[in-house]
């Protein structure tokens, strides 16, 4: 028998699915100079959710540079990220 040629049935390719489920790690923030921690991980959009801000009427710095809206829900944040946070209210 050749050494390349298969003999007898095909076992199952095995899928890799985690043991535990994935855990939730806090992401440790600085907010408008305020430490907070939050259950991550999370995104821009996420933390905007959770803070109960409509992304249309904020805007947002992540250390030093503005998050352009279009890119919230693609912007993770990372432990010690330094966020400011300005809510528009409108009013006469």
């Amino acid at each position: 028998m050749a050494a390349n040629q298969h003999v007898g049935p095909s076992l199952p390719v095995r899928l890799r699915v985690p043991i535990l489920p994935r855990m939730q790690t806090a992401v440790t923030l600085t907010l408008n100079g305020e430490a907070r921690a939050f259950d991550g991980p999370m995104t821009v959009a996420a933390l905007l959710a959770t803070l109960g801000l409509e992304t249309r009427k904020v805007a947002v710095e992540r250390n030093a540079e503005i998050v352009p809206r279009s890119s919230y829900a693609g912007t993770w944040l990372e432990s010690g990220d330094a966020l400011e946070i300005v809510h528009f209210i409108g009013g006469g």
